[in-house]
C-alpha cells in the first residue's frame, strides 16, 4: 500500500461520488468503498509515495495551504494500467501550481515521491476502482459518464496510509 497527500471535495461532490461507489458495486466492479474496511473518501492525491513520516511531511509544508479553496471541474472518466477507472478534473493552471508547490516541498525535504506524480507526469484524478474486470469496464465506464460533468471545491487535506492507519489532517 502507498501513503498519500489528498484533497477532499465538498460534501455535495462526496456525496455524487459515493452514489458512484455504490452505482459501480452493483454492477459487480469493487470501488473504493469496500477497500481498506471503507476508510477511503472521494480524493484528488496530489503526491503519493510507498511511506510518510507525518512530521516531516508537516514541517515540509509549514506556511502552506494544503487545501486551498481550489475549484475542480470533472469532465471526463479515464483508466490507467492495471484497470484503475478515474474521473479527472480539468488540468486548471491553478490545480497544477499547486501540486508542483506540494511536489518541490516534499521533494526539497528529502521526501521520495512516486515518479508519476512529477509535475509534468502527474494527472490529476479521483480514483473509483483499482481493478475493473474487463468484462465490466464498458458499464462501468458508463456509469461514469451518467455523473459528468461534476464540480466540486476542495474543502480539505490530510495524510494518509490506510495500511498504517494514518490520517493526519493538514492546513
Amino acid at each position: 500500500m502507498v501513503a498519500a497527500l489528498e484533497l477532499y471535495l465538498d460534501p455535495d461532490a462526496t456525496r455524487r461520488i459515493r452514489v458512484l461507489w455504490e452505482a459501480l458495486e452493483a454492477e459487480g466492479v469493487q470501488s473504493m468503498r469496500s477497500l481498506w474496511e471503507q476508510r477511503h473518501r472521494p480524493h484528488v492525491s496530489l503526491a503519493v509515495a510507498p511511506r510518510f513520516n507525518p512530521e516531516q511531511v508537516a514541517e515540509a509544508l509549514r506556511g502552506m495551504v494544503v487545501a486551498a479553496p481550489l475549484g475542480l471541474d470533472f469532465q471526463h472518466a479515464g483508466q490507467f494500467v492495471g484497470r484503475v477507472l478515474w474521473l479527472g478534473p480539468a488540468p486548471t493552471p491553478e490545480l497544477l501550481t499547486h501540486q508542483r508547490m506540494v511536489y518541490e516541498r516534499l521533494t526539497a525535504a528529502g521526501i521520495g515521491l512516486a515518479e508519476h506524480y512529477q509535475p509534468g507526469r502527474w494527472v490529476p484524478h479521483c480514483t473509483l476502482s483499482m481493478r475493473v474486470p474487463n468484462a465490466l469496464m464498458a458499464a462501468a465506464v458508463r456509469r461514469c459518464l451518467e455523473v459528468l460533468p461534476l464540480t466540486a471545491t476542495v474543502v480539505g487535506a490530510a495524510l494518509t496510509d490506510h495500511a498504517r492507519d494514518i490520517a493526519h489532517p493538514l492546513p
